[in-house]
């Protein structure tokens, strides 16, 4: 069932188990990207779930309230990696409600006041709607987290955060002598000006190393361009030559932080393993609050 409140698709899903997960996300993020275009996909889809439009009782207090952002393919391939997680850690999976606006980014792009108005009423829509921790799985919409959390009393997660927090729980090792450990970062230019990923690894004591000018002009930039003209091999090349030219530098893993690279290398790629998708991240320190909750362990999510 959908509901539409101020003009943004909501769905609440009660419970839900590897085995009812509604959503099948290709593997090919451009082909889901160009059929969701074409069908006019104006919201998640769900069947098979539990759904209702009323609040979680107050005994649920792992409650995940998910901010739809700027990509709504990013949105689905969070709740993937969420859904599947949560069947393997808790048990019955993670309750979650959703709230999505499919067509932020035509309306809002750039105008950030009216992006954080926007976000800060699906904040407090997904709290009173029973929410008891929010994530926003956008790499944009990270740019205004500040803004978007003002007042938020519950765990709100920041996905640099979770990705930082796991890279010290990996105790990598420097590759060069007399350096720290060096974490690659490649993003969209509206990431990494930000500077969100940058500030949250070097307070983790970590070195980031980005592409230059040069790689971003001539490789980044036209991968993401080469994903919008349905050019996916030319995509995975020139984000092969783009990751290979920071493991050169000696960097440990890249963070592959923009939609458009989202699910791009094929699984057996050799270079997959160097790789970290900081939706991944997002998720398991999702299912971990979630855990917490449950085992009465919370740690501090912020």
């Amino acid at each position: 069932m959908l509901s539409t409140i101020n003009n943004m698709h909501v769905i609440e899903i009660q419970k839900t188990s590897e085995t009812n997960f509604p959503f099948k996300i290709m593997n090919d993020a451009n082909n889901h990207r160009n059929n969701s275009n074409k069908h006019g996909v104006k919201s998640l889809i769900c069947s098979n779930s539990s759904i209702k439009l009323s609040s979680f009782s107050n005994e649920s207090k792992n409650v995940v309230g998910v901010i739809g952002g700027v990509s709504v393919l990013s949105t689905l391939i969070f709740l993937e990696k969420f859904v599947l997680w949560g069947s393997r850690k808790c048990q019955g999976g993670v309750p979650f409600i959703v709230c999505s606006d499919p067509f932020m980014k035509r309306r809002l792009y750039n105008k950030n006041t009216f992006m954080v108005e926007n976000m800060r009423s699906k904040r407090v829509f997904l709290e009173e709607g029973g929410a008891k921790c929010i994530v926003m799985p956008c790499h944009v919409s990270h740019a205004l987290y500040g803004e978007i959390s003002l007042g938020c009393e519950l765990p709100f997660l920041h996905v640099a955060r979770c990705v930082a927090r796991e890279l010290v729980e990996a105790r990598f090792r420097p590759l060069e002598a007399g350096c720290g450990v060096k974490i690659g970062l490649i993003a969209n230019e509206a990431t990494l000006l930000a500077g969100f990923y940058q500030d949250e690894l070097k307070k983790q004591g970590f070195e980031v190393a980005m592409p230059d000018r040069l790689t971003m002009e001539h490789i980044v930039k036209p991968a993401m361009k080469c994903m919008k003209q349905n050019d996916v091999v030319g995509a995975r090349n020139l984000l092969r030559i783009a990751i290979q030219g920071l493991l050169v530098k000696a960097v440990n893993v890249v963070i592959l932080a923009s939609d458009e690279l989202q699910c791009l290398l094929p699984y057996d790629d050799p270079l997959v393993k160097y790789c970290v998708d900081p939706l991944d991240s997002l998720a398991r320190s999702t299912v971990n609050w979630a855990n917490s909750v449950q085992e009465d362990t919370q740690e501090i999510y912020r």
